[in-house]
């Protein structure tokens, strides 16, 4: 018996998901994308702290690989313990090719599990910026890195939210290929890590990375928060995760000639 699922049984097993996740009732979106924002916020979190202190070119790079490593943690929790975070589910547009949910409800996951996760994201945020951790460099580290999202030019912000989201996606197929629960952590681990690691833009991630600079003393606002990174990264994030990964995988294995 083979230790993992071949591609087109993936792709079927993603089908299901996305069936099932657009039907979920509405409640049941919010409340699971308000766990799966907390969740991928706690991997913001640590970012910070490995990233914050390094003076020298070895030692920020030193502190990115620890980053990098411990932030794919997020993307366990969100699969492993049940949750729905709106990059992964950009893949339900296998389902919407499969005619298995409709445009509408394929629109109403996203919007309301990207609420949640802003919710969960922002809840965690006002923990963290009230809980002491953040006083010195690592308030400083913090409210340096909202400033950098926010003055981000929206091309470099859709490209990276692109690249992020191709990598973000292929660790949920990843995962989802694999049949015991050692095999799912590392096909989520590795491809998560090699986005952070990349300086790739996740716009869950992002969701608590500046609303927690800006609790902290960041110069940005609102709309900057919104304009300069979230909109661009989030429609980034679809083309990536919503697009061209679907769209070849399901070509490749699902389509007609």
């Amino acid at each position: 018996m083979s230790a993992f699922h071949t591609p087109a049984e993936v792709l079927e097993i993603w089908i299901g998901n996305g069936t099932k996740k657009g039907n979920l009732p509405a409640a049941k979106m919010v409340i699971l994308g308000i766990m799966a924002g907390i969740y991928i916020g706690f991997g913001s979190h640590v970012f910070l702290i490995a990233t914050t202190g390094a003076e020298t070119g070895a030692e920020q790079m030193i502190g990115k690989l620890v980053g990098a490593s411990l932030f794919p943690a997020g993307l366990m929790m969100v699969i492993l313990c049940g949750a729905e975070l709106f990059t992964g589910n950009c893949l339900l547009t296998l389902a919407l090719a499969d005619r298995k949910i409709t445009v509408q409800q394929l629109v109403k996951n996203w919007v309301l599990v990207y609420l949640g996760n802003f919710i969960g994201a922002l809840f965690l945020s006002a923990l963290l910026a009230g809980s002491g951790l953040y006083s010195g460099a690592l308030g400083e580290r913090a409210i340096a890195v909202a400033e950098s999202k926010a003055a981000m030019e929206f091309g470099q912000g859709l490209i990276r939210g692109v690249l992020c989201n191709i990598l973000v996606v292929l660790a949920c197929w990843m995962q989802a290929a694999a049949k015991d629960l050692s095999g799912k952590i590392l096909g989520i681990w590795f491809p998560i890590a090699m986005f952070v690691f990349a300086g790739f833009e996740h716009s869950v991630a992002n969701m608590t990375y500046i609303p927690l600079g800006m609790m902290l003393g960041a110069n940005v606002t609102a709309g900057q928060m919104i304009l300069g990174n979230l909109l661009p990264v989030t429609i980034g994030n679809i083309i990536g995760g919503g697009l061209v990964v679907p769209a070849a995988y399901y070509m490749a294995y699902k389509a007609k000639a």
